[in-house]
């Protein structure tokens, strides 16, 4: 597992300024797609701030990716074999929560399979996706996963899988003493 968080941050901001560009986004564009202020925006693709889950979410859903996509993208091979020891980690500097790109790093996968580490009582919202559609499916490994999809709850034990949209607002929660690592596989559908 890598873990050389400032440079996969610095290759993220690099990703997300370079996916702004070639959409032809100004600050101001993606600042009104996502939510996110260009001053933010600015900081973040510059490396003068650390972004938390929830922001690279927002950004992602303003620019029509995947999250899993942006830190893929970030490094990018060309091998369709991925070791678990050169699988990419991303560590939220908020919650703590740590995303790790399990599927190759290869561009237009339709398929791309995430393992999350969400640490005991933390959280991590994600808005509805609007400029991409896709469907995931959560499986949790280990400890017990709250989440809110749109208005619904659900309590998902190891090896439940739910299988949900993106264009609702999401809510992930572990409320227990311990972290809970779960599978997020991902099916983009346009």
């Amino acid at each position: 597992m890598r873990s050389d968080q400032s440079g996969i941050e610095q290759r993220i901001a690099a990703h997300l300024k370079q996916r702004r560009l070639a959409n032809g986004l100004s600050l101001a564009d993606l600042a009104e797609r996502s939510g996110v202020s260009r001053a933010m925006i600015s900081k973040v693709e510059r490396s003068t701030a650390s972004p938390t889950a929830a922001l690279l979410g927002r950004l992602c859903n303003g620019l029509g990716v995947t999250l899993s996509s942006l830190i893929a993208n970030a490094e990018q091979t060309t091998s369709p074999l991925v070791r678990a020891k050169d699988q990419t980690t991303w560590q939220d500097p908020v919650t703590g929560l740590t995303r790790t790109m399990i599927s190759p790093d290869l561009t237009d996968l339709a398929v791309e399979i995430v393992r999350i580490d969400l640490p005991p009582d933390a959280s991590v919202s994600y808005d509805a996706q609007r400029y991409l559609r896709y469907d995931q499916q959560i499986v949790p490994l280990k400890g017990r996963l709250h989440l809110t999809v749109g208005d619904k709850e659900y309590q998902l034990e190891p090896w439940d899988c739910l299988l949900m949209p993106t264009n609702l607002a999401l809510r992930f929660h572990n409320k227990g003493q311990v972290s809970c690592r779960y599978l997020v596989i991902v099916r983009k559908t346009q």
